[in-house]
C-alpha cells in the first residue's frame, strides 16, 4: 500500500530535487516525466481496447456455434 505524503514531506522532496538537479533542470525533468506517464497511459489504454476487441470476437464466435 502506498503511504500518503504530507505537505512537509512533498516540500522536502522538492528541496532535495532542487539541490541534486538544480532549479534550471527541474522543468525539463518534469516535462520528460509527464510525457513518459502520458505515453504509458496511452499504451495501456490501447492494450485494454485490444483485449476488449479480442473478447468481443470470442463472444461472437461462441454465438455462431
Amino acid at each position: 500500500m502506498i503511504p500518503q505524503l504530507s505537505l512537509t514531506e512533498i516540500l522536502l522532496i522538492l528541496v532535495v530535487a532542487m539541490l541534486l538537479f538544480g532549479a534550471g533542470r527541474l522543468p525539463e525533468i518534469g516535462r520528460s516525466l509527464g510525457e513518459g506517464i502520458r505515453n504509458f497511459k496511452r499504451a495501456f489504454s490501447g492494450e485494454e481496447e485490444k483485449v476488449k476487441e479480442v473478447k468481443g470476437q470470442e463472444v461472437k464466435k461462441g454465438e455462431k456455434s
